[in-house]
């Protein structure tokens, strides 16, 4: 009597239908629940990306039982969508009505059926270019590799230009890749994403117009050799040591551990001074100048002076120190010592040691230092030597007076 009642009725039979898949997506939708709650903490840990975590055991869980929530609703008002048409086909004069919401499902999925069949040479052409540009790029990875290790050897070519000279081909390679592959997406030719592509292009084209200069002028400082990271180098007025170098700017970290940023055009017009470069083959030259008064023998200075440098830390006894006379003035002569050293970086250190010794040695000496210069006048004046210095016994020269008649 059932199996005859529905069969006069089937519309009853498509409700009972209709309820019992709704009844079926729950239960089963509740049993999912269960067990990916007994999952938590086995199977999901979270999600890490390096080691920054996305999400956590219990953040994964709570995106999963969303997902799972929306996907049952979905499937619900999918069944109770599908159960109007049974529902429409009982009377005549809805069956048009049951005929019509079918195609608004069927027609979409239809066509999106017949695109996607459609698409699958083009897909396949484009996974083949993806893996065939995959591979150029891990030869090219390969090469940098070995180079930078030191096992593979160009001439003219520098190991620190592998990693640089790299990112330059993969960008062209990469972009080579999507003028290849853009033929083949679907939509490429549609006016919308013509419109789009057009739209980027002079977005980025006046909008990194700066940027880009610092981008090229990075470029070029590299392939340059103009300076490495550590280095100490003085740019414009900035001197210190080059902790990074990145397309856009370069940072130094002065000798006050001042972290100043240049962008790399600025570096590219001004002038650089590399004082490591050359330090650890023929050692950097650090030199100073003192006056001295011409009653001084030159060659008693120059000893001090050569005696001052030999004492002072970081200071290469070979090649030894040497004195330059640059000027004869009016009250003094103007002596520039100059020692070698391979530790460009302590240049503060060296300095100040240096002049310390400098004055220790004069002093030890008798010897005047006349900067700031004095007047020839000495009758009835104290020397500016240290008292620590002078005999026990010094006393300042008095005037002499003739009287003449």
């Amino acid at each position: 009597m059932a199996n005859a009642s529905e069969r006069s009725n089937p519309g009853n039979a498509g409700h009972c239908c209709s309820n019992l898949i709704i009844y079926g997506v729950n239960r089963l939708f509740r049993l999912l629940y269960r067990r990916l709650t007994a999952m938590q903490g086995r199977h999901i840990n979270g999600l890490k990306i390096k080691n920054y975590e996305v999400f956590n055991a219990g953040q994964q869980l709570s995106v999963i039982n969303g997902l799972l929530l929306l996907t049952k609703w979905i499937l619900i008002l999918l069944v109770l969508y599908l159960a109007l048409p049974v529902l429409f086909g009982i009377f005549p004069f809805t069956r048009d009505l049951s005929g019509r919401l079918l195609n608004y499902i069927l027609t979409p999925v239809t066509r999106i059926a017949h695109a996607v069949w459609n698409y699958v040479p083009n897909l396949i052409t484009v996974i083949v270019l993806l893996v065939i540009f995959r591979y150029i790029l891990r030869v090219f990875r390969y090469l940098k590799t070995e180079i930078e290790r030191g096992q593979l050897h160009i001439p003219g070519f520098y190991a620190d230009w592998a990693g640089p000279t790299y990112q330059i081909i993969r960008v062209l390679i990469m972009s080579f890749m999507l003028i290849v592959i853009f033929p083949y997406l679907p939509g490429s030719d549609s006016p919308i994403f013509k419109g789009v592509s057009v739209f980027m292009g002079v977005l980025f084209t006046f909008g990194s117009a700066g940027a880009l200069s610092n981008v090229v002028a990075g470029l070029v400082l590299t392939y340059m050799r103009v300076f490495r990271i550590g280095d100490r180098v003085k740019i414009g007025e900035v001197t210190g040591d080059v902790v990074e170098k990145t397309v856009l700017v370069t940072r130094i970290k002065t000798i006050k551990n001042e972290l100043v940023s240049i962008p790399n055009s600025t570096v590219m017009s001004s002038h650089t001074t590399n004082y490591t470069s050359e330090a650890a083959a023929a050692g950097l030259i650090i030199h100073t100048t003192v006056t001295i008064g011409y009653g001084v023998p030159w060659r008693q200075v120059y000893e001090l002076l050569i005696t001052a440098a030999t004492q002072t830390a970081f200071i290469e006894k070979d090649p030894a120190p040497f004195v330059l006379q640059t000027g004869l003035e009016d009250y003094y002569v103007s002596y520039n010592i100059n020692a070698y050293t391979k530790e460009p970086g302590k240049q503060a250190l060296i300095y100040s040691s240096l002049h310390a010794n400098i004055q220790d040695c004069f002093n030890q000496a008798g010897v005047e230092i006349m900067s700031p210069h004095y007047r020839a006048v000495r009758d009835g004046n104290q020397v500016t030597t240290p008292a620590s210095y002078l005999p026990p016994n010094y006393k300042a020269p008095s005037f002499r007076f003739r009287r003449e008649e």
